[in-house]
């Protein structure tokens, strides 16, 4: 599954009528998925405003309407004159049915559920005057509302907050993106009809899903050991920060790393897992770190003001590596990628300003296209960090469709990054790794699914989800129905 740009989802649909599908069949499914919706949404429901704007979503909602009357349901439709093309076709089928009434008469307070189709994905600018006056007005109706593709507005002020919005044909960014995401409620996707094919354009962020994870997932043979199945070593740790190497060790030995070696400064007292090798050092000059034996390194965890020195360091054994906290500096990635070393960077928004040399403020309004920065600028793979996470190499990008807010908890980050490391060790590429230790790290958070979880708790979790990943347990949220946001 893709992520639709709403450009892309207009060239799908133009792509599909090339081939034959007519347009106006498109809307008729739309509108009938969208009445199926509500009236699953809402089943003691029977009366339902539907206000309806002139283009193509007013169409969709217009079909919606002369469903749910043919379905018994007493339905009141708000609609201004002058539809075109397909919705004045719709317009003309629902009107042999119903008196349709101007915009200026909308009366919210007989219905049950309320179905906003005033505006779609296209709009360049905020809703104004009576539109603007409309839409705060189905807010404060105090009813279930029903949003056609998206709430009308988004993704700018003033919008309709949405119950339930009906995705059709593709999930757009302001069903993934905050605040947009907020303003939906509940999320199905609803399919309508187009060619598969369609919906695969492989210029477009991929969303991660159940089934293309499973694939990734490393086999171990019955005669695994240890050493065969992928070793880490930690580095990190500072006299402030001792708790940030355990915790990404554990992530690497709940991610299924066979064994776990932990280097930090001599004086920090870091205490790491039971399991995990110690290597202690004076300065991260030392040449101990020539000890470990390891194929994937997690570096920069709690490194402090020493981070950067412990990059440097750990360059030297050229191998696979996840940068993270204290390891992310322009000049500490830009000397991993001019090595050639394949390493993958899991900022969170703060870092990822830093290494771009910008605004929190403009990484957090375009999460996406400041991870396709970084991944650009440093020839690296980025994962940056947030509700959702995303990630990007050169060429491609894709958006994480786990996790959820009460996984904002100090250490959830050094889990992650020990997690990716253990996919690193086992042989995975560092897109596959990114992405499958980024989807179980949130598939955790979601089994446990609580405010006031623990890093520890999440790193824990890792063995449990990937079992139901492994056993086919797991269905991507737009096949399983409906995706709770808040």
């Amino acid at each position: 599954m893709r992520l639709f740009t709403p450009e892309a989802m207009r060239a799908a649909d133009a792509q599909a009528v090339e081939l034959g599908y007519p347009s106006l069949l498109l809307m008729e499914a739309a509108g009938r998925a969208v009445a199926e919706a509500a009236r699953a949404a809402w089943p003691e429901a029977e009366s339902y405003a539907v206000v309806a704007g002139k283009g193509n979503n007013g169409g969709d909602g217009l079909v919606a309407a002369r469903w749910l009357h043919l379905w018994g349901r007493e339905v009141r439709v708000y609609a201004p004159e002058g539809h075109r093309g397909d919705a004045a076709l719709a317009r003309a089928a629902l009107a042999a049915h119903l008196e349709i009434e101007p915009l200026e008469a909308v009366d919210l307070r007989e219905a049950d559920v309320v179905v906003d189709a005033l505006f779609g994905t296209g709009l360049t600018r905020p809703l104004e005057g009576a539109w603007a006056e409309l839409a705060e007005r189905i807010n404060a109706a105090d009813r279930p509302v029903v949003a056609v593709d998206v709430p009308s507005g988004l993704p700018y002020a003033p919008h309709v907050r949405a119950d339930l919005t009906v995705a059709l044909a593709g999930l757009k960014p302001d069903h993934v993106f905050y605040p947009g995401r907020s303003a939906c409620g509940r999320i199905q996707l609803a399919p309508i009809g187009l060619p598969p094919a369609l919906l695969e354009p492989r210029e477009l962020p991929e969303l991660l899903d159940p089934e293309t994870m499973r694939a990734l997932l490393p086999s171990r043979p019955g005669h695994a050991h240890k050493g065969s199945v992928g070793r880490v070593l930690v580095v990190g740790g500072a006299a402030e920060y001792t708790g940030a190497p355990a915790l990404a060790a554990l992530g690497a030995y709940r991610a299924g790393a066979g064994l776990v070696t932990v280097a930090y400064p001599s004086d920090a007292r870091v205490d790491p897992p039971l399991e995990a090798v110690r290597l202690p050092v004076s300065r991260w000059q030392d040449a101990r770190l020539f000890e470990a034996k390891a194929e994937a390194l997690a570096v920069g965890m709690g490194g402090g003001s020493g981070g950067g020195a412990a990059a440097r360091a750990a360059l030297k054994l050229k191998k696979p590596t996840v940068l993270d906290a204290d390891a992310l500096y322009p000049e500490v990635v830009k000397a991993y990628a001019a090595a050639a070393v394949p390493t993958v960077i899991t900022p969170h928004p703060g870092e990822a300003a830093r290494l771009l040399e910008t605004g929190v403020g403009t990484v957090v309004q375009d999460p996406l296209g400041s991870a396709c920065e970084l991944a650009r600028r440093f020839r690296t793979t980025a994962v940056l960090k947030g509700g959702p996470t995303v990630l990007c190499e050169p060429g491609r990008a894709a958006v994480n469709t786990t996790g959820n807010p009460a996984m904002a908890t100090g250490g959830a980050g050094d889990v992650l990054s020990g997690a990716i490391a253990a996919f690193l060790a086992a042989g995975l590429a560092p897109w596959d790794a990114a992405r499958l230790g980024v989807y179980l790290h949130g598939l955790a958070g979601d089994h446990l699914g609580r405010i006031g979880l623990t890093a520890h708790e999440l790193a824990e979790a890792l063995p449990v989800v990937r079992e139901k990943l492994e056993l086919g347990y797991l269905r991507p949220y737009w096949e399983a129905g409906l995706l709770s946001p808040r």
